[in-house]
């Protein structure tokens, strides 16, 4: 997954990672095991970035198991299919609590005021309770948050967690050791970055190494030695790889991106749509989007058939 740091009012970022230039829906490319479609057509939105890809297919496989015929559609960023979320021309997306309950501030109070005033936090009860209230009034149902979370993280060599004993961010700002961060070159400024680690957990950030966010070239970077600390994502399926390992953020710097479906409350705000997502957002770990993420990415397979493989062994679908 394209990785960014998350800003506190990010429109882009990792989580609206973008490719393609328009919203096509695509009723002709049903997605999944569908039955007849008794129930009706849903289209499911997707970033064009493969998280939110897999994502969509596994909402689309488990609707269609539920009586719906389902498609998706790949739509290049948040800007755009959230628009068209309000007007139904998309019916539910996959979406990611902080991130979105910040667009929507930003879209609602205007970019400076949403600056000044977030509304996310590292509290997933509090951002989700933040974001319905700014969701509602569009004509969006915004559906309980899973375990799942793709936000920023930080990790070091498993040889350095263990000479330095670090098993969190605050384990590393006590030991008091000077770290190189591979990151973006904006981590500098950003608060959940380098700003954040030096306020939030004391930790003494001597450089920042641009070599981009999870990127091969900032991992390696790690591993040989010439960086102590990589920013990546709590999704990064490589890590061990590269013989990293996370540290925990205990002080919940990092905004609370917990994965959860929004819909258009209009159009598919039955209460089966929301309790055949609310089985998958119950079952659906990090762990699980990591290694999805890794069948697609480093094994090249589609995200069709790693949602119907995901959805089939936790019996969420029928065989």
């Amino acid at each position: 997954m394209a990785g960014a740091v998350i800003g506190v009012i990010a429109l882009a970022g990792s989580l609206a990672a973008c490719g393609g230039d328009s919203l096509e829906k695509d009723k002709g490319a049903p997605a999944g095991d569908k039955d007849s479609g008794k129930k009706g057509s849903l289209v499911v939105g997707a970033a064009a970035f493969t998280e939110s890809k897999v994502l969509a297919e596994l909402y689309a496989q488990i609707l269609g198991d539920a009586g719906y015929s389902t498609s998706v559609t790949t739509v290049k960023n948040r800007e755009l299919y959230e628009p068209s979320l309000e007007k139904g021309e998309i019916d539910v997306v996959p979406e990611y609590a902080a991130t979105i309950a910040e667009f929507l501030n930003a879209k609602v109070n205007g970019a400076k005021a949403a600056e000044s005033k977030p509304v996310a936090s590292g509290d997933t009860a509090a951002t989700v309770a933040a974001l319905k209230k700014l969701a509602e009034p569009r004509g969006l149902k915004v559906l309980p948050a899973g375990k799942a979370v793709d936000q920023n993280a930080f990790a070091v060599t498993k040889e350095f967690a263990g000479k330095h004993k670090l098993k969190s961010l605050s384990d590393l700002g006590a030991a008091k050791v000077g770290v190189k961060v591979a990151a973006g070159d904006e981590c500098e400024v950003r608060p959940f970055c380098a700003p954040g680690l030096k306020k939030t957990y004391g930790i003494d950030v001597t450089g920042i190494d641009p070599k981009g966010v999870g990127t091969p070239q900032s991992k390696q970077a790690v591993k040989d030695g010439k960086d102590q600390l990589v920013l990546t994502t709590t999704t990064d399926a490589v890590l061990d790889t590269y013989d990293l390992v996370f540290l925990d953020d205990d002080k919940k710097l990092q905004n609370a991106d917990n994965v959860l479906p929004v819909l258009n409350a209009k159009d598919a705000g039955a209460q089966d749509i929301a309790d055949a997502l609310g089985r998958l957002t119950g079952a659906l770990t990090t762990e699980d989007l990591a290694q999805l993420n890794r069948k697609v990415d480093a094994e090249r397979a589609k995200p069709a058939d790693v949602a119907r493989e995901y959805l089939r062994s936790k019996g969420l679908v029928k065989k």
